[in-house]
């Protein structure tokens, strides 16, 4: 007898060709379901941080406004110990934020006129539903 072992040993040790794809696809989707989780963890951890700032940013407005106010108040009781009426004064700067609030809003509509449509979108979606109901034809060029 020989020392070298049979065809038939050598199968029984190793593994078939079924068996490795199937080892290898448990291996792989096992490994995403991990970078799945991970991201998962990641991303909720980033959204808590990212509500914490937001968080900052709403009570740091509200302090601007109050802050806001307070400057305009400053401002008003100025104009009268300058001179003025307190009625002029307070009426002084109620015109100033009414000049103030009609050239942002007229620029706010201009800004607005200006916005437009995703237009290569729609004519790249167009064309692909063009394609979709007749995929035989070639689609024209947009070049």
């Amino acid at each position: 007898m020989s020392s070298q072992s049979s065809p038939s040993a050598t199968s029984q040790t190793e593994p078939s060709i079924g068996g490795l794809v199937s080892s290898a696809s448990r291996d792989v989707s096992a490994l995403i379901r991990a970078e799945v989780e991970l991201a998962q963890a990641e991303v909720v951890t980033q959204m808590k941080t990212a509500a914490k700032g937001a968080a900052m940013f709403v009570v740091a407005a509200v302090f601007g406004v109050f802050l806001l106010v307070m400057l305009l108040l400053a401002l008003a009781e100025g104009l009268i110990a300058l001179g003025l009426l307190r009625w002029a004064g307070y009426l002084a700067v109620a015109g100033v934020l009414l000049l103030t609030a009609g050239i942002l809003a007229a620029r706010g509509v201009r800004a607005v006129k200006r916005v437009k449509g995703p237009e290569r979108t729609i004519s790249t979606t167009k064309e692909t539903l063009a394609w979709a109901k007749h995929p035989t034809k070639q689609p024209r060029s947009t070049s």
